[in-house]
């Protein structure tokens, strides 16, 4: 290769892995796995190495992933949270053990599995947590405190702590809590969570952590960043250390030579199938930390500590047999039967695929061999076909549906759906959808209990929950008296909620929780909405003409006007949404909030805001109109005043308002 070509390449993968770390790091939305974004890394490493004047000064080699995000104040780290360098075969551990021997020649090692997860800092005062955040790029990452907070097992009171103790540690999902989570998902036909690292990082970066809460995560604590007047003077004392003070610690094992450290490194790869979270690799560290401060560091990586990363592991098996099931919205899902297969520790005998066309672009057929992966240590995925069955016979899509009997159709988006909108199937799942959280928010009414009210018959649309008694609830096996009232309770609550989240509960095709909420800001009651077209509809700024005519479409059909009839004879209120006033003083102006203001919360002011003609953002750009910021303001207050920006006080926002 010469110089032209490497310099391309390099160009090439350095924007690649900027890419594919603003994805990973920033929106936990991967595209690629982590192996085949260490190759990428890796590649781009080598060619650094063969070809060093051409290294960039700003090479994703010199840096940790990620970046401060905007959703939180920023936290400078008083000590670096580093990256680890990967390695990917035995003999480049060794390679390691050769560097570090070459200036600690009786080093000792700790070997701990390396959590798939989102590292952490959290800091103590007199015993007390006092605030955690996010690694970011290692220098600046951003205040989680509120929804570490929620985590169980991170502890919030110390006893007999140092004045000053900052902790690292890793965030994650436990397998349990990331099926629940994926199987919430996918009943209300949400886009589900890749791999229970994905899930932990979302869930720990939710602006409301009630939200968080709910998503049960937990933590491990790996790390001392800075412990005042506390004298430790090797990894494993200070494991022992966390561990006295009640921290939870993972196990470790202390090893003289790096073949001993191989040893325990494979053992932990054979048995990651039986922990309940997920493990890419194993971490060998240097015990001692006068060695530790010896050998230093890089721009990135400690010398004193190394990453073994585990392939993805495939198998290939037998599918015996495609299930078709039925989703939320009627759409049919193919779910492949396997002749059970250990993978990654775990029996797998499913996995979903995905679509019609999934099956023909991979050619598959039921009898066939196909090669089967755990991604992200958690989903299996089929990834090919590596042998057809004899006489092997394309798999044909069912013409009616497998629940109801009725016929199927294919629309634009290639979806095969059931036609009856009263399929049991979709039923089921609508009815989950429509007291979620999102959308009529009825409290104590999971799936369990809608199962038992359908199997009973007492639930067959969602009218039907507005006529329950008491005594219907009480009635189902394990429900209690005060049980019950208290979920007539929630019910009878959900009749004053705003129209915007009825609107989200019907679960109208390709309209979300934004889009039910800009609906119902420009038309005040859902007769409104009724009596509209979609060209009307399309007329709402953020609504494209599917958007437009899905709304025409289900509002039209005799079905959905004969529910909600039955809606407001229960005593459905359908609030409307407090309307944008139009040619107020702030219209055409977009408003970014950011830190606390004094009277306020943020969601507030933007509610007001938007009430008198403004919009609100979550980013400072050249369309900003104006910043306001409070207390502890962060990179947006910072970002406004370099975009030279007005800044506002909550004091002259509303001044503004009042004046216009």
């Amino acid at each position: 290769m010469d110089n032209n070509t490497a310099k391309q390449r390099i160009d090439e993968l350095s924007a690649l892995i900027e890419y594919h770390n603003h994805l990973y790091y920033n929106k936990d939305e991967p595209e690629i796995s982590d192996f085949e974004y260490d190759k990428l890394l890796r590649e781009l490493e080598n060619l650094e190495s063969e070809y060093p004047a051409l290294r960039r000064p700003d090479s994703p080699t010199n840096k940790v992933g990620g970046s401060a995000g905007e959703k939180f104040s920023p936290v400078t780290h008083t000590v670096p949270m580093e990256s680890l360098h990967d390695s990917f075969s035995h003999d480049e551990l060794r390679d390691f053990d050769r560097r570090v021997r070459e200036t600690v020649p009786d080093v000792t090692y700790v070997v701990e599995p390396k959590f798939d997860g989102l590292s952490v800092s959290c800091e103590y005062r007199g015993g007390v947590f006092v605030r955690g955040s996010t690694r970011g790029d290692g220098t600046t990452g951003e205040d989680v405190t509120d929804n570490l907070m929620t985590i169980r097992s991170l502890p919030k009171r110390i006893p007999n702590a140092p004045s000053y103790l900052e902790v690292r540690g890793e965030v994650y999902m436990s397998f349990q809590s990331f099926e629940e989570l994926v199987k919430r998902q996918e009943e209300n036909e949400e886009k589900p969570a890749k791999n229970p690292r994905n899930a932990a990082a979302g869930s720990l970066r939710q602006k409301n952590a009630k939200i968080t809460a709910e998503r049960k995560l937990d933590i491990f604590i790996f790390n001392i960043q800075q412990a005042e007047g506390v004298a430790l003077h090797s990894h494993r004392e200070s494991l022992a250390y966390l561990k006295s003070l009640g921290f939870p610690v993972a196990f470790y094992h202390v090893c003289s030579t790096m073949e001993d450290a191989i040893h325990e490194i494979e053992k932990i790869g054979e048995n990651r199938g039986s922990y309940d979270y997920a493990i890419d690799g194993a971490v060998v560290k240097t015990d001692s930390f006068a060695a530790r401060e010896l050998l230093g560091s890089t721009a990135k990586y400690p010398k004193w500590a190394e990453a073994y990363k585990y392939p993805p592991e495939e198998k290939p098996t037998k599918l015996l047999s495609i299930e078709i099931n039925v989703g939320r919205t009627g759409v049919l899902t193919p779910v492949g039967i396997f002749e059970p297969v250990s993978l990654a520790g775990t029996t797998v005998s499913r996995a979903t695929l995905h679509n019609r066309d999934f099956i023909q672009e991979r050619g598959i057929c039921i009898g066939d061999t196909v090669i089967i992966r755990k991604a992200g240590e958690i989903i299996p995925e089929v990834l090919s076909v590596s042998e057809h069955a004899e006489n092997a016979q394309p798999f044909a899509f069912p013409a009616v549906c497998p629940s109801c009997g009725s016929p199927v159709s294919q629309d634009d988006e290639a979806a095969i759906r059931c036609t009856n909108t009263d399929c049991p199937a979709q039923l089921m799942r609508h009815l989950i959808h429509f007291v979620s959280r999102d959308a009529m928010d009825i409290d104590g009414l999971g799936p369990a209990v809608l199962e038992q009210l359908s199997a009973e018959g007492l639930v067959r649309s969602p009218a039907d929950l507005y006529r329950l008694k008491a005594e219907n609830i009480a009635s189902l096996d394990r429900k209690a008296e005060k049980s019950a009232n208290n979920l007539i309770s929630s019910i009878e609550k959900s009749k004053h909620n705003e129209l915007y989240r009825l609107v989200f509960a019907l679960g109208i095709r390709n309209i979300g929780l934004k889009a039910a909420k800009l609906l119902c800001e420009n038309y005040l009651t859902v007769d409104d909405i009724i009596n509209a077209k979609a060209e009307d509809f399309a007329r709402i700024d953020g609504f494209g003409s599917i958007m437009a005519e899905s709304v025409e479409n289900y509002f039209a059909l005799d079905s959905t006007r004969e529910l909600i009839a039955q809606l407001k004879e229960l005593g459905l209120e359908m609030k409307p949404s407090p309307q944008k006033q139009s040619g107020g003083k702030l219209e055409g102006k977009t408003f970014v909030l950011t830190g606390t203001l004094p009277t306020m919360k943020r969601s507030e002011a933007a509610k007001l805001i938007e009430a008198h003609g403004g919009k609100t953002s979550s980013s400072v750009s050249k369309k900003t109109a104006y910043v306001v910021a409070g207390e502890e303001a962060g990179s947006k207050l910072t970002k406004a005043q370099t975009l030279g920006i007005p800044v506002l006080s909550e004091e002259e926002l509303l001044q503004m308002i009042q004046e216009g």
